[in-house]
């Protein structure tokens, strides 16, 4: 995301934001929400937000503190009203309906940042923005990484086998270093995994590399523990050429703060999220 985009994204959710005069209350209408958020039909909108209200509920927060279904009026072409359903959102229900929502899209990405941190300092949100891009880089890793151990299983490689696969491709990738050498030049114990340290960089040429192992061995049918480690070699040497031309050695890339200590960080912070935003007002009971 290009460093413009940010301030012009923020500008344009600060401008929907609403505020409880009595109480101070911050919310968001999802109906406006749903057009920054890159949603073209409110179908597919109220799914997002019903996945959104499954997990405050699953937390053991309460629905109507940060989900409150409305009725409001909106004008047609013709010039008549008609009633449509609306929900109103705090900060919290905002965050959780990104989460829900998909970060390969601009806005999303820039909106589950957004509504993370309690200030509208670009910075802060660009930090936040880089810190998530890490993690789901590191999730999407994991998932490559898994779905390689079903492949290979499949085509006679064990769980040991695949580790010495990946190890092969981790050596391909830091131009000669094999996994431990580089756990030894980053100080991580031998228990915990390397990618859990590496760049987003790093991480993500990794998982690219196995991708193109798990497209290969899948339509060239590659059976045995050798044919895939050759491809997943030649893989994991092409990224590392590709990344050669930019310049960059993924072995000169200084390693970055522990992922767990990352994702227990934003544990903590979505529950500062949930008490900062408040909660909405109880429903007026009609007589």
């Amino acid at each position: 995301m290009s460093d413009a985009i940010v301030p012009q994204l923020t500008a344009r959710f600060d401008e929907l934001s609403q505020r409880l005069p009595d109480e101070g209350i911050e919310f968001w209408f999802a109906r406006d929400l749903m057009d920054a958020l890159g949603y073209a039909r409110w179908e597919n909108f109220i799914t997002a937000i019903r996945r959104a209200i499954e997990s405050c509920k699953s937390t053991g927060y309460e629905e109507y503190d940060h989900f409150r279904g409305v009725t409001k009026m909106v004008r047609l072409g013709s010039g008549a009203e008609r009633p449509v359903d609306d929900f109103m959102l705090t900060r919290y229900a905002c965050y959780l309906v990104a989460q829900n929502g998909d970060p390969r899209k601009q806005a999303i990405a820039f909106a589950q940042s957004y509504f993370a941190v309690q200030t509208r300092k670009q910075e802060l949100i660009e930090d936040r923005m880089r810190l998530q891009a890490r993690l789901e880089a590191r999730d999407r890793l994991r998932e490559s990484e898994k779905t390689l151990s079903q492949n290979i299983y499949e085509r006679g490689v064990d769980d040991a086998g695949f580790g010495r696969i990946r190890a092969q491709g981790d050596s391909a990738l830091f131009g000669g270093n094999t996994t431990q050498m580089m756990k030894n030049k980053y100080g991580i114990v031998q228990t915990r995994p390397l990618a859990d340290f590496l760049p987003t960089l790093t991480i993500a040429a990794k998982n690219l590399a196995t991708e193109m192992t798990n497209h290969n061995v899948m339509q060239a049918d590659l059976q045995g523990e050798r044919a895939i480690t050759r491809e997943h070699v030649q893989n994991n040497q092409s990224v590392r050429d590709m990344l050669g031309q930019r310049g960059i050695k993924p072995e000169q890339l200084p390693a970055e703060e522990d992922i767990k200590k990352l994702e227990r960080r934003v544990k903590s912070d979505e529950k500062k999220i949930e008490k900062q935003s408040g909660k909405l007002p109880k429903p007026v009971q009609e007589n």
